[in-house]
């Protein structure tokens, strides 16, 4: 797999083909990841430094590199590169003072406070797809990724910023799954079983520890003026509550429903993060069976079978870890909702 390096002007400065390994991971909901290890020579560490662009042949995205790490003894001399792909860009930028949004359409939404920011050097906004997805929220000096990712979640619908490497630009993109699952008729049926051979070194998880099936939610005000909403539901052991304090949302320019409406948006946004995790990760070549990126690809609903575990699922392909090593290369899908990490969604 060549690797191709560009300046942060987008202009192609060289390659690499010495490497001995590169992880690709594509995510849908935010911005992936990659991690290449290569020989220490004077060529490569001239190309990978510090904002350099990475691109392999085939993506959508492209990485920047944000970490690096030389290693050199006497049984080894290498060199490690890590990054995020490019719509981490969105990481360092603020939405500066408060918007507030009622029923209006994420895609719009997503598009409307990339825009309202600090210009991002290339960037520019892409197609309408005139996705119906809607959302009401109000933000204050929030972390421009954090938002995205968060109301992206919430619409199911996905994002990234994707290079044109030969108009030196790079567009902003939002993007919705197919689903390829048995619970439709519409498309081609994707599944993976140990009946098709490309279910391997399969990994499932469950965990509903941290599982909250209601939020009550307290805006401003205090003892009996104090304006609470509830969201969610819930009976008996499967009622499992939790209190979110939203003083620092404001009723300022908003109507009474309005501003209920932004509060149980933000217990909607809690639950999201309180959930019933449930995922499962597997190897499998990009072409047996379903050819990867024709047949499914990041953001499709597939259909999961495993019989010797009793398992029968229809889940959304999250994320696609792409390993290229030892002169092959494979792919890991992980399909469903592994488990959140742990973020502080008011910075």
């Amino acid at each position: 797999m060549e690797i191709r390096i560009y300046n942060p002007d987008l202009y192609r400065i060289g390659q690499v083909e010495n490497q001995t390994s590169l992880i690709w991971t594509r995510k849908f909901f935010e911005a992936g990841n990659f991690e290449i290890h290569a020989p220490i020579t004077s060529r490569n560490l001239e190309l990978f430094t510090k904002g350099n662009i990475v691109s392999i042949k085939g993506a959508k995205e492209a990485g920047v590199i944000e970490d690096l790490e030389k290693e050199e003894s006497d049984i080894k001399n290498e060199i490690t590169v890590k990054g995020r792909f490019l719509s981490s860009y969105t990481d360092r930028r603020i939405i500066r003072g408060t918007v507030n949004y009622d029923n209006a359409k994420i895609e719009v939404v997503m598009r409307e406070l990339l825009s309202a920011c600090v210009p991002i050097p290339l960037v520019e906004l892409g197609e309408l797809h005139g996705f119906d997805d809607r959302v009401s929220f109000q933000a204050t000096y929030r972390n421009l990724q954090v938002v995205l990712t968060k109301i992206a979640k919430f619409g199911l619908i996905g994002y990234r910023f994707t290079p044109d490497f030969d108009e030196h630009k790079i567009v902003f993109d939002t993007m919705k799954g197919v689903d390829h699952s048995f619970a439709q008729s519409t498309n081609n049926r994707v599944v993976f079983s140990e009946d098709y051979n490309n279910l391997t070194n399969a990994i499932y998880k469950f965990n509903d520890q941290a599982l909250k099936t209601k939020a009550i939610v307290g805006g401003q005000g205090d003892g009996a003026q104090r304006v609470v909403v509830e969201v969610g539901g819930g009976s008996g052991l499967d009622l499992r509550e939790m209190f979110v304090d939203a003083r620092d949302l404001s009723p300022e320019d908003l109507t009474a429903a309005q501003y209920k409406e932004v509060l149980k948006q933000r217990g909607y946004e809690a639950l999201q993060e309180a959930i019933e995790a449930e995922s499962l990760e597997c190897e499998t070549a990009p072409e047996i069976n379903f050819k990867y990126k024709s047949d499914y690809d990041l953001g499709d609903i597939v259909t999961i079978k495993k019989k010797s575990w009793g398992l029968y699922m229809n889940k959304r392909i999250t994320e696609i870890q792409e390993v290229y090593e030892y002169g092959g290369g494979y792919v890991v899908p992980t399909l469903g909702d592994p488990l959140p990490e742990t973020i502080d969604w008011g910075n």
